[in-house]
């Protein structure tokens, strides 16, 4: 699956430079020049990593971390001209995964990109939610050596939240990832759908620890150890 990467950059020359870069690499990518702008585009986009320049109208890089952070969208690389190290600090303190100064070297962007986006995506071929093991490869799950019976749309969903486990992921995300919708309708599938999940692997549906509803925004997976997300 494609991995899409969010650019907020005000530089033109550098935003596009990145862009046709990562395309080239086998990213999706879309760019975004004002930081007022982010919050909202981040979480109708569902980007798998943002690359963010601290100084930017509208709201900084700082503030944009910390709103992002609390938001769970996806890892974030700071790319930014403030090279002192208390910038630095500060940036990993808000949540930045990692911290590249400008001028930078492309090659190692990339790279380190890469290293990110596997730290924060584990292997998913198998996945112990609680006492199910589950085998995307193999299309299995299973319960104390019992079979569990799921769908291909139910591994499909199961498999992209836990792509981006411990990050909120919206209706119309998963409408056009998961169900292939080119527009997202007004419809119920994916609630319906989370709550046949919830049913099927969640120990209490009614009382999921895994497949969280974050009210307003969508969905969110945690495993063993993640703490549930606000605002449930």
């Amino acid at each position: 699956m494609t991995k899409k990467i969010l650019v907020v950059e005000d530089d033109p020359t550098l935003s596009r430079l990145l862009q046709i870069n990562l395309k080239h690499e086998g990213f999706e990518v879309e760019c975004i020049a004002d930081g007022r702008l982010v919050p909202a585009r981040a979480q109708e986009y569902g980007p798998d990593l943002v690359l963010l320049d601290l100084m930017l109208p509208g709201l900084d890089g700082f503030q944009l971390l910390e709103a992002l952070g609390q938001g769970r969208y996806a890892p974030m690389v700071v790319l930014s001209a403030r090279s002192q190290r208390a910038d630095k600090l500060r940036g990993l303190r808000l949540g930045a995964d990692d911290y590249v100064t400008k001028p930078f070297d492309l090659e190692e962007l990339i790279a380190r990109i890469h290293a990110v986006l596997r730290r924060s995506n584990p292997d998913t071929e198998r996945l112990a939610i609680g006492d199910v093991i589950v085998d995307f490869a193999a299309r299995t799950a299973i319960r104390h050596g019992t079979p569990v019976h799921l769908t291909g749309l139910e591994f499909a969903l199961l498999q992209y939240l836990s792509e981006r486990h411990s990050r909120i992921v919206n209706r119309d995300e998963l409408l056009r990832a998961v169900w292939g919708y080119g527009e997202t309708p007004m419809t119920r599938s994916v609630d319906n759908a989370v709550a046949r999940l919830r049913k099927k692997i969640e120990p209490n549906e009614h009382q999921p620890r895994y497949i969280h509803t974050v009210r307003g925004r969508g969905y969110v997976l945690t495993l063993e150890g993640e703490p549930p997300p606000t605002g449930e």
